[in-house]
């Protein structure tokens, strides 16, 4: 008996293999934005200096963290973890800023500050919740049951505080640390598109998220994936604007006129002309 046991382990280790890999920046990044938290004695006391906002956060390499990394559409039949998720609200931000868990996991939200918190979450597929936590109310439980990408928390009392947490059904997926690294452990062996999320790259018009994605295929080792979230410039934006009003591409040689650095209106005439 001990011995098929043994087998099942190895073989369950050897059949497995990991997927990882860095998420960097090219462009001009957003500027840093302080925070300000005076409105409230107890948030502006807890930090020496202010903090800067976690929607955008990327290091000297130009590597970023918080990118929710994934897998899509996988087929998955194991136990759901009995450790709970935490969400903790420290010096009046959300800790993490962005994390994943499992459909039917428990999300344990935690209020480490001596202040009252309203945590809000906008969910489009789970249920809202919102609740206070006054300073004496340090510990709740909430289950989230169907799985739900980037689903949105505030706080009511600190508009500045913000989390995202995705729900998936599933285990494989990942968040990138400081040096944007992730890794994703035990995936089966097979062909996978992975997705990587930041959630600053966002349509503006349709409000849908621009999301990177790879096809990756894993066997027992390890796999290494990265991915570069861009940032059109001026012109390139322009041509993306031509090109949607029907125009034909536009020659690297175009004598692009500029007026006080816009471009004239008259190239979008031209646009729908052509």
């Amino acid at each position: 008996m001990s011995i098929i046991i043994l087998a099942a382990i190895i073989g369950s280790s050897i059949f497995a293999g990991s997927l990882s890999g860095r998420v960097n920046f090219q462009g001009k990044a957003p500027k840093k934005k302080t925070l300000k938290m005076n409105a409230d004695p107890v948030c502006g006391a807890a930090h020496k200096t202010p903090p800067y906002r976690q929607s955008f956060i990327m290091n000297d390499e130009g590597y970023l963290k918080n990118v929710m990394v994934y897998l899509q559409d996988v087929k998955y039949d194991g136990k759901i973890p009995e450790t709970q998720a935490v969400l903790d609200q420290n010096g009046c931000m959300y800790s993490p800023h962005v994390q994943g868990m499992m459909a039917g996991q428990e999300l344990l939200i935690k209020n480490s500050d001596a202040t009252l918190h309203n945590i809000h979450a906008m969910p489009t597929v789970n249920s809202e919740f919102n609740f206070a936590m006054p300073k004496v109310v340090k510990e709740k439980a909430i289950r989230i049951d169907k799985p739900e990408h980037a689903m949105y928390i505030k706080c009511d009392v600190h508009p500045w505080m913000k989390s995202y947490i995705s729900i998936f059904d599933h285990p494989y997926f990942s968040v990138t640390n400081d040096t944007g690294h992730y890794q994703i452990d035990n995936i089966p062996p097979g062909t996978y598109k992975v997705i990587a999320w930041q959630e600053k790259f966002k349509d503006k018009e349709t409000e849908e998220w621009k999301t990177l994605n790879a096809t990756v295929t894993i066997d027992d080792g390890n796999i290494s994936q990265d991915f570069t979230f861009v940032r059109e410039t001026k012109k390139e934006k322009f041509i993306g604007s031509m090109k949607s009003f029907g125009s034909e591409p536009i020659p690297p040689s175009f004598p692009w006129p500029m007026v006080k650095g816009r471009f004239p209106l008259i190239l979008f005439t031209r646009a729908n002309i052509y």
